[in-house]
């Protein structure tokens, strides 16, 4: 039953490829991530982590990251963004996508995951960068992990300067490691093909 599930949602996914043009015949597709703190280039992994491509890439370039906030930081741990504007409110999503966290792609310094609540099969637009060793959010055979589809390849630097700035509880949406100056991811661009 979960194979026809994933292929369905396969087959939706690459007709809207086609309709977008998120590159669906290339298998490392890279986004450059121009933030308020500078320029970061991510390559995706869509051998390992197709959904989970097709889905970040597709709000890549319906300009749904443009102008939102990173809103979780924690030093060594993640950097999270993706999901509010930058009046802290948090932008329409599409249906959450499968989880392909058994895709044998880790939580490592420099990498790209899905944010996602308890559900394993929640993560919509939410990302985060990996900025310590979080392989303790790497699937188990007790549990579901995190889903890593791709690295840091420019720019890890800046992910770095994130990790380490000032954070506190943000009052109106009671959410702890919030920046107290806006980290403003200003614009994500799917790159050309090399």
């Amino acid at each position: 039953m979960l194979r026809i599930f994933n292929a369905l949602i396969l087959l939706c996914l690459s007709q809207t490829a086609f309709a977008i043009d998120i590159q669906p015949n290339t298998l490392y597709p890279q986004v450059q991530l121009d933030t308020s703190m500078g320029k970061i280039v991510v390559e995706l992994d869509r051998t390992r982590a197709p959904l989970t491509v097709d889905n970040f890439l597709t709000y890549v370039v319906k300009g749904h990251y443009d102008n939102t906030l990173f809103h979780r930081v924690i030093a060594e741990f993640v950097v999270q963004g993706g999901g509010l504007d930058l009046k802290q409110e948090e932008r329409p999503v599409a249906a959450p996508i499968v989880n392909e966290s058994g895709n044998g792609l880790s939580n490592t310094f420099g990498t790209i995951a899905m944010a996602r609540d308890q559900n394993p099969h929640s993560a919509t637009s939410q990302f985060y960068f990996n900025v310590g060793e979080n392989v303790r959010l790497d699937p188990s055979s007790r549990r579901w992990g995190y889903a890593v589809f791709g690295e840091i390849i420019k720019g890890a630097d800046v992910i770095q300067a994130m990790s380490n700035v000032a954070t506190e509880q943000n009052l109106k949406l009671q959410w702890p490691d919030f920046p107290i100056k806006d980290i403003i991811l200003e614009k994500a661009t799917l790159l050309p093909r090399k």
